[in-house]
């Protein structure tokens, strides 16, 4: 079992940058590949990145690739999410999650991941 607790929301204008944080609790931290998703009002949860259980491999939605970044610290039970050129149409509540699959691999599929956060607001506006 692993909890997942985000942090490092918040308003920001256009053009900014936020990190998001996500800290597990457990010994297994590497056990599990880790992804973002995130939910805007009256739409649905969508996948934004993911990264292997080694950090090796990551994953991002099309929308914000060349903008975010995934990262991993496996020592400090934590992974991040940096967001640089942000867009109101960033604006959502973000989720990490954890998944259990094999080594090297990522997962885009909500359905696929084990655990997840409470989430973090993220309020970009124009």
């Amino acid at each position: 079992q692993v909890q997942l607790v985000e942090s490092g929301g918040g308003l920001v204008q256009a053009g900014g940058s936020l990190r998001l944080s996500c800290a597990a609790s457990g010994r297994t931290f590497s056990s599990y590949a880790m992804g973002w998703f995130r939910q805007a009002p009256g739409k649905e949860r969508e996948f934004v990145a993911a990264i292997s259980r080694g950090g090796a491999h990551t994953s991002y939605t099309d929308s914000v690739k060349g903008r975010f970044t995934i990262s991993r610290d496996n020592a400090k039970n934590t992974v991040y999410l940096q967001m640089n050129s942000l867009k109101p149409e960033d604006t959502a509540v973000y989720y990490c999650a954890a998944d259990s699959i094999p080594m090297g691999a990522t997962s885009r599929k909500d359905y696929e991941y084990d655990h997840w956060g409470q989430g973090t607001q993220v309020t970009v506006s124009s």
